[in-house]
């Protein structure tokens, strides 16, 4: 395949960016003259009405949808007489959200975030971007709820999928390509949610406890990161606390941070019923959206009458809130280009990218005896679990997507809390027994669903391969409460092993899970939810029409008591957002300065601990070696080596740099990676200058970043706890703005 490294790309565009700079500071300015033209036209009820949206959704009593709103997330009317569009909303990420299936269409499901960023290729994570985007334009909508950058903190948060991993490096790179792609067909993106919104349970009154010098260099710096990179038109707020003040109306972040330090001119929008007040307003928040969800129009009717009570700074805010909201319609294309329901999708193009994330994101993380790839001279394999006759496994809650013809499987999982009606995981029609059939026509294959393991044994003891299909479904609103796999699975996997010894594990997963049965299994592939092609992709890796090149975005501890927080933080609360959507309920700590900035493989370092499999990690089908390193300082890290395919298959390496220790500090960070495609006895030389920021430490008393001066030491290794090679230099003193 054609493969160009993203770091050649990066270094062939250097010569463009001073024009570029040039021609996006004119443009900017002519959107902040045009914005002003058009807020100084509007009357106050006009400029009130973009602060406010609803959710067009039939489930919120008699109002009725808004005309010409489209169903989905969020509606904000325009002012018809300026010409100013209004703002049709969709979620997420992953494809345009299925929403229950009430408009009657459906959309391509690109794989789950963590498969994205097991990929470590911001290339293709602005390719899918772009198709998702392309899909919203076709919907009609402009604005879309994407961008979801927060870092894995607790591997048992339930929409732990739709993120982008635990490094800030990793998760802001991929996160901010995702959103250039989705801008780039003239439509809105979100980044989301704003902030320390690591863990679901009670996640509408739970403060998020965390130092200012730890917040900037972990999840703040991933922020920071994909909005320099993808510059999205709009910030999601979260629904927690951080450190005791709602994140939605915490003027630390949202005025300080945000728009202050980092010059932010987008516009913060609220999560869906995330606003307790009108004050939000003066801390910083923009727009009021799906007001239906909170306890009051507070941006609404409520705002109105703060503004005509004769308090200035409310009016000024207005006029801010409403030239940002209209500044970002116009830089972004959309004000002028207004998308329009009933546009070609070509939903056999955008399928075969869902693949390409789907195969770049499989990580192989164990092959004893070579036995993958599988041999198509295999006379009998049987095939078991986990729904694989029917498709592939997605993970719940606003970023759900389902394809043009609906969800191949629904399996209600229910539940107590308000979340139980809404609990259904849903495949999607990627058929990974239909794939291995395709790839094997030959040998007799064979289906056991797994919920007899009698049934189960018997075939696989008949058969030369077993693989056995497990699944842990995650959803937005839930944590689970540990890392196994649920139901009879566990037991599934050790009794299909005794009864074949060349026995396959995928693991269709939103996250880590912990795997008593490892020694017992040759091979593991970490599937993750795959997407709208997930069921070939698999196959693709089984059968070595692709090589494996995904790498572990999250550390696999091997129990929850190496965790920073063994227990899920107030598991025993209400732990649903519906639940406490609105309402006053009394917060409960979740504790970050346990762990502080040393997130993921960062704490297993700091306390030598030894995961499961280690940030980074992943198989190939062939090897890599690397050679000729070296460090050079100066006022930042440039590290380059060889990199060199000494096996007999092409393939595709994801070489990592990491800081091992700087100056009066022991730490580690990832610095740089490259995906580097290879033939065999091809070698390729890898330069990586590492931004001066993952170098330094936050200093809370001249707030901004510090590099001291000396010896910074590196390593380059195939992931977080296997270095190659090691080597050091000399950084000089320096200080750099917030």
């Amino acid at each position: 395949m054609t493969f160009r490294p993203f770091a050649y790309a990066l270094l062939a565009a250097t010569a463009l960016v001073a024009p570029i700079q040039a021609q996006a500071q004119v443009q900017a300015a002519e959107a902040d003259a045009r914005a002003a033209a058009l807020i100084g036209s509007m009357t106050m009820e006009e400029k009130l009405s973009l602060l406010h949206g609803t959710m067009p959704l039939p489930f919120f009593g008699d109002a009725p949808i808004p005309e010409g709103a489209i169903p989905g997330a969020g509606y904000v009317p325009g002012v018809e007489r300026l010409g100013v569009p209004a703002l049709k909303e969709t979620d997420a990420s992953l494809g345009v959200s299925w929403v229950a299936g009430i408009r009657g269409d459906g959309a391509t499901a690109l794989p789950s975030g963590l498969a994205l960023a097991a990929t470590f290729d911001p290339a293709l994570a602005r390719e899918g971007g772009a198709m998702v985007g392309a899909e919203t334009r076709a919907k009609g909508f402009n604005v879309l709820l994407a961008g979801g950058v927060n870092l894995v903190r607790d591997p048992r948060n339930g929409r732990n999928f739709e993120y982008l991993g635990e490094d800030p490096l990793l998760a802001g790179t991929l996160a901010g390509e995702s959103i250039r792609g989705i801008q780039s067909n003239r439509i809105i993106s979100t980044i989301k949610h704003f902030a320390f919104n690591g863990n679901e349970t009670g996640r509408n009154f739970h403060s998020a406890n965390i130092g200012e010098a730890a917040g900037r260099e972990s999840d703040l710096l991933a922020f920071q990161l994909a909005i320099e990179r993808g510059q999205p038109g709009s910030v999601m707020c979260a629904y927690n606390r951080v450190n005791e003040v709602y994140a939605c109306e915490n003027p630390a972040l949202l005025n300080d941070v945000l728009k202050r330090d980092w010059g932010y001119k987008g516009w913060v929008m609220s999560d869906w019923g995330a606003v307790h007040s009108t004050e939000a307003l003066l801390n910083g928040l923009d727009q009021q959206s799906g007001e239906q969800l909170d306890q009051e129009p507070y941006f609404g009717r409520l705002l109105t009458e703060a503004v005509a009570g004769g308090d200035a700074r409310y009016a000024a805010r207005v006029d801010d809130a409403a030239h940002r909201i209209v500044r970002t319609m116009i830089a972004t294309g959309m004000f002028d280009d207004q998308p329009q329901p009933g546009g070609v999708i070509d939903f056999d193009a955008h399928a075969q990218i869902a693949r390409r994330v789907a195969e770049r994101g499989v990580v192989l993380l164990k092959n004893d005896r070579d036995l993958l790839p599988l041999a198509r001279t295999a006379r009998s394999i049987v095939v078991i679990g986990d729904q694989a006759d029917v498709g592939v496994l997605s993970g719940g809650g606003s970023s759900q997507v389902a394809g043009p013809g609906g969800p191949a499987a629904t399996v209600r999982i229910g539940g107590e809390n308000a979340m139980g009606p809404f609990s259904n995981a849903l495949y999607h029609g990627s058929s990974p027994l239909a794939a291995i059939k395709a790839e094997a026509p030959d040998a007799a294959v064979r289906f056991a669903h797994g919920r007899y393991v009698s049934e189960a044994v018997d075939l696989a003891s008949k058969a030369d391969l077993a693989i056995v299909f497990v699944g842990q479904w995650t959803t937005e609103a839930v944590d689970v409460p540990d890392l196994s796999l649920p139901g009879n699975q566990e037991a599934l996997i050790e009794a299909v092993a005794r009864a074949n010894p060349n026995t396959i594990v995928v693991l269709q997963t939103g996250g880590p899970v912990v795997m008593p049965w490892l020694d017992r299994v040759p091979a593991v592939l970490e599937a993750w939810y795959s997407g709208a092609k997930g069921g070939e992709a698999i196959a693709d890796i089984l059968f070595g029409d692709v090589n494996p090149s995904g790498r572990l975005p999250v550390t696999f501890p091997a129990s929850v008591d190496q965790l920073p927080r063994p227990a899920v933080p107030g598991i025993d609360q209400p732990s649903t957002g519906l639940v406490a959507m609105g309402q006053a309920r009394p917060s409960f700590p979740v504790d970050y300065t346990i762990e502080g900035s040393d997130v993921g493989y960062r704490w297993f370092e700091a306390k030598g601990e030894r995961p499961l499999f280690p940030f980074g990690f992943g198989l190939s089908y062939t090897e890599f070696d690397y050679s000729d390193l070296k460090v050079d300082g100066g006022d930042t890290l440039t590290v380059s080596f060889t990199v060199t395919n000494t096996g007999d298959r092409a393939g595709v390496d994801v070489p990592q740099v990491y800081l091992a220790d700087s100056p009066g500090r022991s730490q580690q960070r990832l610095i740089g990676f490259e995906p580097v495609s290879l033939a065999p006895g091809e070698s390729r030389t890898v330069s990586l200058t590492a931004d001066r920021r993952l170098l330094a430490n936050w200093d809370t008393q001249r707030p901004g970043w510090s590099l001291p001066v000396g010896d910074y030491r590196v390593f380059v290794g195939k992931d977080a706890a296997s270095p190659r090679l090691n080597g050091q230099a000399r950084v000089r003193a320096s200080r750099l703005r917030p």
